[in-house]
């Protein structure tokens, strides 16, 4: 009969020692949970995952989402009254209107 070699890898933790889970294994848990069919509730107890930790992590990789901040040019056009804002968002959309709804609608699409 032979032998079986084990090693052990301990997880890296924080200072509170909880395991820290690298972005690419988060990634991959979360794309495994939305090709599973299962809830996030059911799948983060099938992995053993803290419910709440695994919300935020599939937010964190939201279809659709991104991560990076921009800027967006905001100008106040010649032919503008002064209570008017346009703002050329980074995908070339142009929002213009008075400049209470136009700050409004920005901050909305910020979340």
């Amino acid at each position: 009969m032979g032998t079986i070699e084990t090693s052990l890898i301990e997880a890296k933790k924080d200072r509170r020692g909880r395991k820290i889970t690298p972005r690419a294994e988060r990634e991959a848990l979360v794309k495994e949970y939305r090709e599973s069919g299962l809830t996030q509730r059911a799948f983060a107890e099938k992995e053993r995952i803290n419910f709440t930790t695994f919300t935020s992590w599939v937010q964190e990789f939201k279809v659709g989402r991104s991560t990076a901040i921009g800027f967006a040019e905001v100008s106040s056009p010649s032919s503008a009254t002064p209570a008017s804002l346009e703002a050329r968002l980074p995908s070339g959309v142009v929002v213009s209107g008075q400049a209470v709804e136009v700050a409004r609608l920005l901050q909305l699409l910020r979340c």
